[in-house]
């Protein structure tokens, strides 16, 4: 099945495709240097917010909040691997419920996690946190080939979330037996964890979602209620997956 056949709407038509002026390259680079001019007015205000993220004051936690992996039940001092930074991911679950019903926005973030070893160099550990049961999470993890250690945090939820919910990266810090919150975020926030959204604002038609302030007749299938990570009714990677062999049986009604 290739990707084509995945799209509910359907490409747009060559012939129909909206685009760009055409100019010359001299001219058309002269634009790109204007433009330039702006990035890295971008940059800089990043590397400058990430100075202030650095310099944050932290929160203590309970290193003995128990979750539950592979190995069984776990404080959360394990979950760092004996590195001294933690990064998690929280996601929503809906519990009883078969894979194509599961989060598409939890799935679209995880699923841009990959190559871990990078993290793991500069002393930080990838995790996920999942709300849901253990068994049945994990299975999704293995469905969606994520290689992130996945947990379920069931029993300690509300002491994890102290008021925030699903859907968010947090930042730990470990001093030997003592663990810390420096940082949490949610939202489009979430969008660091991939490439995908920063690669499709490099294109013409970006990311094709209503959102966008895109000139008039430019492709914009996509609505920012979830549906921009659907395609008929499944998390867009699934039919990969599936394409491939793996399959999606969670344990549940409706697998």
């Amino acid at each position: 099945m290739s990707d084509k056949s995945w799209n509910q709407r359907g490409p747009v038509a060559e012939s129909a495709a909206p685009m760009p002026e055409v100019t010359d390259r001299a001219a058309w680079q002269a634009q790109l240097d204007e433009l330039l001019v702006r990035e890295k007015a971008h940059t800089r205000e990043g590397d400058a917010i990430a100075v202030a993220r650095r310099r944050l004051p932290m929160v203590e936690v309970d290193p003995s909040i128990p979750v539950t992996g592979e190995r069984g039940q776990v404080p959360l001092l394990e979950v760092f691997e004996g590195r001294r930074q933690l990064i998690v991911y929280y996601h929503m679950w809906h519990a009883g419920k078969p894979a194509q019903d599961q989060c598409p926005g939890c799935t679209f973030c995880n699923g841009q996690v990959s190559d871990l070893s990078y993290l793991h160099s500069r002393d930080a550990t990838f995790a996920t946190f999942s709300e849901g049961p253990y068994e049945e999470s994990a299975r999704y993890r293995e469905f969606m080939g994520y290689p992130m250690p996945w947990y379920s945090v069931e029993p300690s939820r509300d002491a994890l979330l102290a008021g925030r919910w699903f859907g968010m990266i947090v930042c730990y810090l470990r001093d030997g037996d003592r663990a810390f919150e420096t940082y949490w975020a949610t939202g489009r926030a979430t969008e660091a964890m991939g490439s995908v959204y920063g690669l499709l604002d490099m294109t013409v038609y970006g990311r094709q979602e209503t959102f966008e302030d895109s000139p008039p007749g430019w492709p914009q299938f996509w609505r920012n209620t979830g549906e921009q990570w659907l395609i008929n009714g499944r998390p867009t990677p699934q039919w990969e997956r599936l394409a491939a062999g793996h399959p999606d049986d969670l344990g549940v009604s409706g697998s």
